[in-house]
Formats: C-alpha cells, structure tokens, sequence
C-alpha cells in the first residue's frame, strides 16, 4: 500500500481533535450508514462493514442497497431521493445521530443528502475518495461508457440534456469549458451553488449540521482525476491543481466548506499507493482514517 497515511495539519481543529479524543476513550457508538459509488453494490463493502463490526462490536452498520450496478448512472437527484428514502427512518431510530460515509460517486450523493435534509441527523460525514469538486479525466469507467470520447471533447455530451441523464455528466467539470458547465450542470454547479437557485441558503444550514467533515484521498488513485478533488482541490484552466483553499467555493464560502473550516470541523487523511476500488477494503486505510471517526 505503500507508505503510511499523510494527515493535512490544515484541516485538524478543536472539533476534530475533541472527536477522536472521545473515540480513545471508548463509550456508545452511533449508527454507520454507508452509500457506494458507481457500479459498486451493498455487497462490495463487506470488509469495511467487518471492520467496523470488529473494532465497535455492536454498531449498526446499513450499506444502502439502492441503484446498484448499472443503475447507478441515473441521474444523481434521482438517486439522492432513493436514497434519502431509505435513511431517515434510520435517521429516526438514532436519537445521538448517525456517521455517514460516502465512497466515491457516493460521496458526492451523501453530500446533496446533508445539503437537501433540513432535520438530518449525521454526525460525522466521511468523504471517501469522492469527487467532490468533479471530475475531468479519462478513466476506465469513461473509456468504456463513452468510447468514442476523450475528456477533450466529451463536454459535448455531458453537458446536453441528455448528457445530463447520466450521472457521472452530473459532475463532469471541464475546466476548459467553464461557461458550459455552470450553465448546464444540474447537480454539481447546484450543489457547489457555484449556479445562483434559491435554496442555497438552507442548502448551506442543513449541511452545516454535521459536527464533522471527513476527506480521504491520495494520489494514486488512478480515478478521481485530479485525485485531488478528493479534497476540494482541482483544475484552473490550465490544468493547474489548485487547492481547497484557493477555490471560490471556499473563499466565498458558498455551501458551508470555509465555516467548516474555520469551526475546526475539517479532518483529512491522504494516502499514497492505494488505488481507487481499494479504499473500502484496506484494514490500514480503516483504522488510520475512518475509524477514529466512529464515535
């Protein structure tokens, strides 16, 4: 897996350092709820949901088995109603809250759950390997979805109305084609409120309910292009990675990132030599990154 994790001394604060305090000294747990990524299915998280049983024996632990396999190309709000659906009655049963981990596309739904939930209940979101500022890269997964379209030119698709059926289009950010995306994209541009709508308000209260937000990433990836978006960083029009702390999403503070930020509610874990369908699975990437969260 290669060496061991980076922590970003940035994105620890008080709030951060409090979590894992109460987390050595043991006490309850809280419920984990866990929405996979594309093409992924409830089954695929069997190792992470064994770690968690071993270490905090007792803790409910509900992979959402929604939108598995193919059906996790429809349209992303679609799948952020199935699946909050099928959370608040979880959300209901949990009177000290909930953690929510979100891998990959998953991580980007988890996120327009907090952000469109006025009365959630999630205590720690853990953002594992999402894209949460886009993707612009070939993969596998594009290669194979759009075969005859390089990233150069799958803007084309991505941002018709078509395109915009599909949910890896949802949050395809092309940093060549600026103009195109904050006018076409229905989901990500909506919820960065990089576009101006009208609930971006409460989009940004209900968001800032979470007492924790949690971002794990590395840079060998080899899917979340740039990996790091992972981390709220990512392409200028130059192809320049430039990160959270330079975006206007955080400067301007547009969806709750900066006051998380400035609460001490950042935490981050980045960790070379782990390749993207391997960050659920991996005991290390567990224990050093996730767990401590698990109050």
């Amino acid at each position: 897996m290669g060496a061991g994790s980076r922590q970003v001394p940035a994105m620890v604060g008080p709030a951060v350092l409090l979590a894992l305090l109460w987390g050595g000294l043991g006490g309850a747990h809280r419920p984990v709820v866990i929405v996979h990524g594309l093409f992924d299915s409830a089954g695929d998280f069997g190792s992470l949901r064994a770690f968690i049983n071993e270490s905090h024996p007792g803790t409910d632990v509900t992979v959402l088995d929604l939108f598995d396999r193919g059906a996790s190309l429809r349209p992303l709000w679609v799948q952020v109603e199935g699946f909050r659906r099928a959370l608040e009655p979880i959300m209901a049963n949990a009177a000290d809250g909930v953690h929510l981990v979100g891998y990959s596309q998953g991580g980007l739904i988890s996120r327009a759950l907090l952000a469109t939930t006025p009365n959630h209940n999630v205590h720690s979101f853990i953002s594992l390997a999402a894209p949460q500022m886009g993707q612009y890269g070939d993969t596998q997964y594009l290669r194979w979805l759009f075969p005859r379209h390089m990233r150069s030119n799958l803007y084309r698709v991505c941002y018709s109305a078509l395109g915009q059926g599909l949910s890896v289009c949802n949050y395809w950010n092309d940093p060549h084609h600026r103009d195109l995306y904050l006018n076409s994209s229905n989901f990500l541009a909506l919820l960065n409120d990089e576009r101006l709508h009208p609930n971006a308000s409460a989009w940004k209260r209900n968001l800032l309910r979470i007492r924790s937000l949690v971002l794990i990433g590395g840079p060998d990836d080899g899917v979340i292009t740039p990996w790091q978006s992972s981390f709220f960083g990512f392409y200028d029009a130059n192809e320049t990675v430039r990160e959270m702390q330079k975006q206007e999403v955080f400067l301007r503070d547009s969806f709750g990132l900066r006051s998380l930020a400035a609460r001490g509610a950042l935490g981050g874990c980045s960790v070379p030599g782990v390749p993207h369908t391997a960050w659920p699975r991996l005991r290390p990437i567990y224990e050093r990154c996730i767990r401590p969260w698990l109050t």
